[in-house]
């Protein structure tokens, strides 16, 4: 077994914290994923929301043609099924959760259970909408899928409301001892 001693060493903070700015980086470093798929999300639940050819049964740009159109080269055909028995409440389900999720995500409130939810609106449209893209990297939901896969399993360490009731629940315990 080899034994290193890290040689590189780093600026402290101002405030005499001792971290370097690469440490600073690290805490950081999800925080623009979060803003960019929390944005993403809540402007796609609005657009949806908001379109009036979007929330129909039928027509150009609608949820249900639109479902009708990939059922047959979709991953999962009995997924497109379900939801075609109900076009415009799926629509209003996924425009909801996206909006539900992009607000969590840009928040920090429940920051594990919005990514999961991310993640998961993410991979239905994968294998029903996107699934037929060729190459599959034409088809924007894997990468999405993938980019809240770091927000499931870290979470929202730094400028979130997650963060702020961590620091109180660490504060009230400290308060008890």
């Amino acid at each position: 077994m080899t034994h290193s001693m890290r040689s590189d060493t780093y600026p402290p903070y101002p405030d005499g914290g001792g971290r370097g700015w690469r440490d600073t980086a690290t805490r950081y470093a999800l925080l623009p994923l979060r803003i960019f798929l929390g944005v993403t999300f809540i402007y796609a639940g609005l657009d949806k929301l908001t379109d009036s050819a979007f929330m129909k049964d039928g027509g150009a740009g609608s949820i249900g043609d639109t479902m009708r159109a990939v059922r047959d080269s979709s991953a999962v055909p009995a997924l497109v099924d379900l939801a075609l028995k109900n076009p415009v409440g799926f629509g209003y389900a996924i425009a909801l959760g996206e909006l539900a999720v992009g607000i969590g995500a840009l928040v920090g409130l429940l920051t594990r259970l919005a990514a999961l939810g991310g993640a998961l609106i993410s991979l239905s449209l994968w294998l029903t909408v996107s699934w037929s893209a060729e190459p599959y990297y034409y088809g924007n939901d894997l990468p999405y899928l993938m980019a809240w896969i770091p927000l499931i399993l870290a979470g929202a360490p730094v400028l979130s409301l997650d963060a702020a009731w961590r620091q109180r629940r660490r504060e009230r315990a400290e308060g008890l001892t």
